[in-house]
């Protein structure tokens, strides 16, 4: 493991859905279990610097026009600000509403049951 690459927590500590947060390398840091996929994000949002990690995990409304039907999709990969309900896709980081707001994200690894994330 190298100095820039840093255990967060073990597998075992994350559920589907749930999220551990962190300081790691001096940085407020959370992993999110996203379906067996682990997804690091900073603790700050972009907006006016609020703990955007401690907000809520929802998915999205999706729509077919052409067949008037409503949907929900990527259940537990949005997350809102807790400060003003931000929205950010935490496979990328990106704003929903406007794609040049993104959040700082960490690639992640998992070695020998811990959950590792490349600062």
């Amino acid at each position: 493991m190298s100095s820039r690459t840093q255990a967060v927590c073990e597998v075992g500590e994350l559920k589907p859905g749930e999220r551990v947060i962190r300081e790691v390398g001096g940085r407020e840091i959370a992993v999110f279990n996203v379906d067996g996929e682990y997804r690091a994000v900073a603790n700050y949002c972009v907006h006016a610097g609020g703990p955007v990690c401690e907000g809520t995990l929802s998915g999205m409304v999706t729509a077919d026009p052409e067949e008037w039907e409503w949907g929900w999709d990527r259940k537990g990969e949005i997350l809102a600000c807790p400060w003003h309900g931000w929205e950010f896709d935490l496979v990328d980081g990106t704003h929903l509403a406007d794609p040049s707001y993104r959040l700082l994200t960490y690639e992640t690894r998992v070695e020998d049951g811990e959950v590792l994330v490349e600062l």
